[in-house]
């Protein structure tokens, strides 16, 4: 039987348990995608609360996205030194961390020099395969940074995800016309990372569902992350469109993505990470126990309490105190709205 707080080996990762810190965006970060004191400090938090490994927030692949401001970017040699900082930061605490690589949105330069968001349907080829260098190039700066492993984000409808679903791509080439097609980009920037940094471990966040009309519905998810699986990724995190569901409460509604991270566990061999809405120790351990699921990933719970599986492992605590009011997305560096140090 599975155990929240039992190591457990990975694909190059050895984690002390089996809860994961999923990316969660800070939106602090220097223009050019440098790292802020206050960064450092909340990573620094993360680190000593005792979670098994760290996946870092919303980190671009290139230098002129424009889809958020305060971007973490890894899109230049120049940065390595600051996130070598981080790395060794987390490591300290004899934690693992991966740097969650993302695209915003594609932006083309225009006539005037201004940029312009470009969806996949108007993209060239070369701007595609410039995208899947970009990708590339950041999984090796994040080798290079001390990062353990990197996780290409295709969910939540960014760049990746909007590419895949398709309500989106209806290319009639290549990289369009259908499943294979519109997964061709994802499967090689997963390839291209294997090869460049061979050391790492790779990973990937999903949407299980887009909840849209004519979106990525959780039929074909399940056989694109097949897909991923045969293709060597490490491990899949299960999420989906509208996350981030309010009034989750422990022991009542936890675990929305649940079902869809069973389903793929028990199709692929690769690990599943679970993500959305766990609360509880007894529904953690309810999932490990009953479930071939083996990482749980947590969001909210560690803005409410950074230290909350060190609470739970020594006993202290059997749930989060998180309320999943929401109230955090609307404040600075989305801090929860609700710890004292967080409002002084």
């Amino acid at each position: 039987m599975k155990k929240i707080f039992e190591p457990i080996k990975l694909n190059h990762l050895d984690l002390k348990n089996r809860l994961v810190r999923s990316a969660t965006w800070e939106g602090i970060a220097e223009p050019d995608g440098g790292i802020t004191e206050e960064t450092y400090k909340i990573y620094e938090e993360l680190a000593k609360g005792g979670v098994g490994m760290i996946i870092t927030g919303f980190t671009s692949v290139m230098a002129n996205d424009y889809y958020f401001d305060g971007m973490m970017r890894l899109s230049k040699d120049e940065l390595i030194p600051q996130y070598r900082k981080l790395t060794e930061l987390i490591h300290q605490e004899n934690c693992p961390v991966l740097s969650q690589l993302a695209l915003g949105g594609y932006y083309r330069q225009r006539p005037d020099g201004r940029y312009g968001l470009a969806e996949p349907d108007d993209m060239t080829v070369d701007e595609i395969r410039m995208v899947r260098d970009a990708f590339v190039d950041a999984a090796v700066r994040a080798e290079r940074s001390g990062f353990d492993g990197v996780q290409i984000h295709a969910a939540h409808f960014f760049f990746l995800s909007r590419f895949i679903s398709p309500k989106v791509n209806h290319r009639t080439d290549e990289y369009g016309r259908d499943t294979e097609g519109r997964i061709k980009l994802l499967l090689e920037i997963l390839y291209g990372i294997k090869e460049k940094t061979p050391g790492l471990h790779v990973t990937v966040k999903i949407n299980s569902s887009d909840f849209i009309s004519g979106g990525l519905g959780e039929e074909e998810s399940l056989v694109i992350c097949k897909k991923l699986a045969e293709a060597g990724v490490d491990s899949i995190e299960v999420s989906g469109n509208g996350t981030s569901v309010s009034g989750i409460r422990p022991h009542v509604n936890e675990g929305y993505f649940e079902e869809f991270g069973e389903r793929l566990a028990e199709a692929t061999e690769i690990p599943v990470i679970l993500v959305g809405g766990l609360r509880s120790v007894e529904k953690m351990e309810e999932v490990l126990s009953h479930t071939k699921i083996e990482l749980l990933s947590l969001s909210r719970p560690l803005l409410r309490e950074p230290d909350l599986p060190e609470k739970m492992r020594k006993g202290e605590s059997r749930e989060s105190n998180c309320v999943s009011c929401n109230a955090c997305y609307s404040s600075p560096a989305h801090k929860c709205i609700f710890r004292e140090d967080d409002r002084s």
